[in-house]
Formats: structure tokens, sequence, C-alpha cells
């Protein structure tokens, strides 16, 4: 496997992102991730799809920890400061678990509210339901656990379509054109900063193709498996969807019907948010989340 590092020089002084960066081996690659607020204190885990990193949570990461919470957000394999594996077929849905189970393991994280969102939540809610004494609540925003059937929506299929066939993968252009709240110059390239050119991007070039949009896919059947623990989840289960995000719009349903945890619970939808709620409206995001932990013990 042939592995690239963005130089550290590319981060610097990215707006809004004073955070100290914090790393951990897996396997042979370099897992980057925030850690902020107490370290004893319960943890929010914040999980980022693509092709955005760890940046993206830059609003909520200070709210939380001010809050007296641990927040935490790490950068996927193949995003923000973490390594990246140069070839797409480096890149599996099992190998994104398998890494970020690694992850999980060496940093001990327990007493876990998720945020989740994107493929945060394809990675995220898997990781959940396969470590239930880690996690006590889930926050799930503008995602899903997809298996195939009922079929993926139109603005997937031509975001998958896009990734393969586009000749540059312009990552600030792909998150403007998801949020609702034009990004200034400063914020567009701090979202590039992960990838100083084509061959950095396999990884969010890939992902797309990763999504099980058929039920032949693979991980359709273990993402099946995991519905049915979900199904019998008891912990608080929050859906914080935004208004205006084409791709994921009213998936919130399927998971406020089924999973007991979600019953009973104060369900938001956040106006005035894209695909990247966290850009348009992390302050809200994260306020909704607090609300959630403090009553929801």
């Amino acid at each position: 496997m042939n592995i690239l590092r963005t130089p550290d020089s590319a981060f610097e002084n990215l707006d809004g992102y004073p955070f100290a960066p914090n790393y951990v081996m897996v396997g042979d690659l370099r897992l980057h991730y925030v850690d902020e607020g107490p370290r004893d204190a319960d943890v929010v885990l914040m999980l980022h799809g693509e092709p955005s990193w760890s940046y993206l949570y830059r609003k909520m990461i200070p709210i939380f920890a001010e809050a007296g919470y641990r927040a935490v957000a790490p950068d996927l394999v193949g995003f923000g400061k973490s390594d990246k594996p140069t070839e797409q077929s480096d890149y599996t849905y099992a190998r994104h678990l398998e890494w970020m189970q690694s992850w999980l393991d060496a940093v001990d994280l327990k007493n876990i509210t998720l945020v989740c969102q994107d493929w945060g939540s394809l990675i995220g809610l898997r990781l959940a339901v396969a470590n239930q004494d880690r996690f006590d609540r889930i926050v799930l925003t503008n995602g899903g656990l997809p298996v195939g059937d009922p079929p993926m929506p139109e603005a997937f299929q031509k975001w998958k379509e896009f990734s393969i066939r586009a000749r540059r993968f312009g990552v600030s252009r792909i998150i403007d054109g998801a949020t609702v709240k034009p990004l200034t110059a400063e914020i567009k390239a701090a979202y590039n900063a992960p990838f100083p050119d084509e061959s950095y991007k396999s990884g969010a070039r890939i992902f797309p193709s990763l999504v099980p949009d058929t039920p032949e896919m693979p991980q359709a059947a273990e993402n099946r498996a995991a519905w049915k623990q979900l199904m019998r989840w008891q912990k608080p289960f929050l859906t914080a969807f935004s208004d205006s995000d084409p791709i994921t719009k009213g998936g919130e349903k399927a998971f406020q019907r089924l999973v007991p945890g979600a019953k009973g619970q104060p369900h938001r939808v956040i106006e005035g948010g894209g695909h990247f709620v966290q850009e348009d409206c992390g302050e809200a995001l994260a306020q909704v989340t607090l609300d959630f932990m403090r009553n929801s013990q």
C-alpha cells in the first residue's frame, strides 16, 4: 500500500480551527483526531463524511468542550490530517470499519454520545451496535445505514456518477454546492487543505461507490444485520436532519419508526441547513445535541 501524508504546513492558520493534533497508528496508517475538553468527561464523538474532515465540526467542538464534555472528532483514513492510501482499491467499507474500530480501541473512549452524518453514519452506526457498552446515545443528522433496498435517491446516483467520471474532484466546490450559506475563500481553502493534488483524493472519490446501493453490494448484508440490532436499541436515539438536503431528506422517518430508543424523543428539523448541516448550522446542531444529552441521562 502506497501512503501519502499531507504536509503539516498545509494546515497552518486555518480559519476557525485552532485545535492541537492527536495521532494514533492503525496498522501502517497514522490517524488524526481532535480531542478537546476534560479527558475524564463524557464523550461527544463526531464522525464526518466525505469529502469533508474534522474541520466540518470546528463550530461544534468548542461548544461541547466549554459545556464540560470531551469533544472528539477523528479524520477518517484518506481525509484531513490522517494518512491517505493512493489507490482507490485500498479503500473498502469493511476496511474503514476496521480502521475506526482499531482507533476506538486505542483511544478507549467510553460514555459516548455519537454525532454522525453522511459516511460518518455508515461507519458510526456500525461502530455503535458493535460496541454498545461504549455508546450511551446517538444523534443522527443527514445520514443513514443503507442496505440497497429501497433504491437510493436520484441525487445520490448523480453524485456517484460524478465522483467516478469527473476529471477534477473539487473538494471545496462540492461542499460549497451542498451548503445553504456560501463558503468564504478562507473556508474553501481549509476544506481543500488535506488534498494538495488529485493523488490525495482516492479515498474521497471512491466513497460513493462503496455505499451499499443494491442488496448485493459488499456490506449490505452486514448493514441489514446492524439494522436488526438498531431495532432493539433502547438507548436514547435522536434525529436532527436539516430541511434542505436532497440526498437524505426523509431518511429520518425509518429511524424514528423502527429504533425503540427514538420513541418519544424531541426529534428536530434544523432550518437553513444543507447536506453539511454542521457547516451551515453547527451551533444549532450542537445546542440540540447538548439539550438531548442533558435530558436523556
